[in-house]
């Protein structure tokens, strides 16, 4: 009981003892929650250390009540965001490679080029508009999929999308 009137005191997260007592309570936890519900080829722990810093980075913003709100969230979307990069890797990697071609040399060659603008445009995206473009466009998911996948509101995805999209047209022309 006291430790909770204590947490009550605090505006925010960061003094460095209170953060300490918050990651001994709560990392293992947040580990065993990234590890049960996406597995170990994602390295969990690195996930649980980039909330952390990304909770010490926001600790200012951050009231003790909801920290762990923010810590599972940031942690979970850090996955989302990897398991969505790991799929756009995997389907280059199945792409075959054409030994044979009917089309000209200088088709190949703007193919390249368009394909080298796209993937600088891609990486150009905030990360929650990459997220959000690629889960649209790549894996076909619909906006309300989304919104639960990445615990936002619809509203929020199409405002991501609409961003994405808006910044791809003006990066890369003829998209």
């Amino acid at each position: 009981m006291k430790s909770i009137m204590s947490q009550k005191l605090h505006k925010n997260i960061c003094e460095q003892q209170l953060f300490e007592r918050f990651y001994k309570k709560h990392s293992k936890s947040l580990h065993d929650f990234l590890y049960y519900k996406f597995g170990t080829h994602l390295s969990p722990q690195d996930k649980v250390q980039e909330a952390f810093i990304k909770l010490w980075q926001n600790c200012a913003k951050v009231t003790p009540d909801k920290a762990k709100s923010f810590l599972f969230t940031t942690a979970n979307n850090l996955m989302l965001n990897a398991v969505a990069h790991q799929k756009v890797v995997l389907k280059h990697r199945k792409v075959p490679v054409k030994h044979a071609t009917n089309e000209s040399p200088e088709f190949i060659l703007e193919e390249k080029e368009y394909n080298i603008k796209l993937q600088k445009a891609l990486a150009n995206l905030t990360a929650a508009q990459r997220a959000a473009f690629l889960l649209n466009r790549i894996e076909g998911k619909r906006f309300k999929e989304i919104a639960e996948l990445l615990d936002i509101s619809t509203k929020a995805v199409e405002k991501r999308i609409y961003g994405a999209l808006k910044q791809l047209r003006k990066e890369i022309e003829g998209l």
